[in-house]
């Protein structure tokens, strides 16, 4: 149980939420909703007890918790990435230590002799006799069955997480998460990077939790499926609003609350401005200075005392750059293969990119996508092959976990540094298109949401006049407004685009003309047969 008393944070002068009072119980099932930047990452690392000030939001008021408390956050560059994922799940119950020593008693049984063999017998034995005593067998089946409906196979969890791709590591948090037994979870974007069947089974996980539960997401079917109950972050008020009602009842009563707003404050107006008239006629006489006077006052208060009403939610304007010059073919990569000791995730890959070329990038989580755009994009080394760049070859590249961004350095200063050659004065131009500006253009990038992070990659991919675009599911952690931004961006985008996705809206708006297909390297020509592969992917 969360209960949180006059919470206030600030950024700056902005207020993000202002003496919110609310609890989180056991069957609370609760969608926080908000635009992006609202501040609900951050407030669900307040309610998790994770820093989220990093000197710079300050908050007020307090915030108990009793019970274990699961929460996921967005990034899942979390602890010991030399650790095992299997080994990372169940270290949520802390029985991963154990297990390693039966896992060397195992070893020292196989590869001694003598006396060493049988004391590691001896150990053995008693290491599976406690390991039994707490359950721990047991729960070995559960977190397979986890791992299982996740999409994690035996030989992900047998790998060091170092290892895995962005997505790969998410499933191990989730599962880390769920399998922690905790009374309450906070899950930020628990859906991205899952495919179909997994985030379908999350929803039945989730409308059947019996604990507290704060979730942020976009994926409005899953809200639909498991909330009871709502909290809005206004970005321009900074009230929380709660709604205890399930997510389509919200979204009708919200439409019927601002239908009222609208009409108090047309009538209060429309009496204001009879009181100001008449005011307006009476001030000319001095006898009647006074009256007047009280009469715009009270014109003031009638419209100071109304909600105000709801305003639209702000949306970055986004146009990718016109293309820079480049040859007829501007990337090729020929004989391209990667493993991690004896994990093969793709060998002999060739692909050649031409000027203006639109390719989707298709395979299971682990089959080598984000690390194929990580070599096109210089950013990783291949094991054998080479990445060629052509004739006035410009990269853009947007990575799903934002590894381009400077956490350490402000929005203005990631911005800057991409494009040195801008004005002080066309740096904040862009950003305050992407919304970053006073304030929150001042803001270190370790402490954006992973909206904001968006946002601000895509702004860096504005200015680098890129003539081929490596977009890496560049439409996570966005709302559905921004996210038709994106879309709308890649239809006239004239460069060339290299797509990975979940999202099957980005494909149909890239409008691709070929697909590869990882972890075998086949190439081919699109058609709609490959649509169905998007969502598995």
């Amino acid at each position: 149980m969360i209960t949180a008393h006059d919470v206030s944070m600030r950024i700056g002068a902005r207020e993000l939420l202002h003496e919110a009072t609310f609890r989180v119980d056991a069957g609370m099932r609760i969608g926080l909703v908000g635009r992006n930047g609202a501040g609900k990452t951050t407030l669900t690392k307040l309610l998790a007890g994770e820093d989220a000030t990093s000197g710079v939001v300050q908050h007020t008021g307090s915030i108990t918790r009793t019970g274990e408390i699961g929460y996921l956050p967005q990034d899942p560059r979390t602890g010991d990435m030399d650790v095992l994922a299997r080994d990372r799940v169940f270290s949520a119950r802390g029985i991963d230590g154990i297990l390693r020593r039966i896992r060397k008693a195992e070893s020292d049984m196989g590869t001694k002799t003598g006396d060493a063999q049988a004391k590691a017998m001896e150990r053995y034995s008693r290491l599976d006799a406690e390991f039994d005593a707490q359950g721990g067998w047991a729960a070995e089946s559960e977190a397979a069955r986890l791992t299982s409906n996740l999409g994690l196979p035996t030989r992900v969890l047998d790998q060091p997480l170092h290892t895995l791709s962005g997505g790969q590591r998410r499933r191990v948090e989730l599962a880390r998460i769920l399998f922690s037994g905790a009374e309450t979870l906070l899950l930020d974007e628990p859906t991205n990077h899952l495919d179909h069947d997994s985030i379908v089974w999350l929803r039945e996980y989730l409308a059947a939790y019996s604990g507290g539960l704060i979730v942020i997401s976009h994926d409005v079917e899953l809200l639909r499926a498991t909330v009871n109950t709502v909290f809005h972050l206004d970005a321009t008020r900074g009230e929380l609003d709660v709604y205890n009602l399930g997510w389509d009842a919200y979204l009708k009563q919200r439409e019927q609350d601002e239908r009222r707003r609208r009409k108090e404050r047309a009538n209060a107006e429309k009496k204001a401005s009879v009181l100001l008239a008449q005011a307006d006629k009476m001030r000319a006489k001095a006898t009647k200075a006074v009256a007047a006077q009280n009469m715009i006052r009270r014109a003031e208060r009638m419209v100071a005392g109304l909600e105000d009403t709801r305003r639209a939610d702000k949306v970055a304007h986004l146009r990718f750059p016109d293309p820079a010059p480049c040859g007829k073919v501007p990337l090729t990569a020929e004989g391209l293969s990667k493993s991690y000791g004896s994990l093969e995730v793709f060998t002999d890959v060739n692909l050649a990119i031409d000027r203006g070329a639109k390719v989707v990038v298709l395979g299971l989580n682990g089959a080598g996508k984000t690390t194929l755009l990580r070599m096109l994009g210089g950013v990783e080394e291949p094991d054998t092959g080479e990445v060629v760049p052509g004739h006035g070859l410009k990269v853009g590249y947007y990575a799903q976990e934002h590894e381009t961004l400077d956490v350490e350095r402000t929005v203005v200063e990631n911005l800057r540094s991409a494009a040195p050659d801008l004005t002080d004065t066309q740096v904040r131009s862009v950003l305050g298109s992407f919304l970053f500006s006073g304030d929150d253009a001042e803001k270190p990038a370790k402490v954006l949401s992973g909206g904001e992070k968006t946002r601000l990659a895509l702004a860096v991919l504005v200015v680098s006049s890129a003539n081929v675009l490596l977009l890496d599911e560049p439409t996570n952690n966005l709302d559905p407004a921004s996210r038709e931004e994106i879309l709308g961006a890649l239809r006239t985008f004239t460069g060339a685009v290299v797509l990975v996705t979940h999202d099957e809206g980005a494909v149909e708006a890239l409008e691709p003309d070929r697909v590869l297909l990882l972890p075998d390297g086949d190439e081919d020509l699109w058609n709609d047969s490959y649509r169905e592969l998007i969502a598995l992917a």
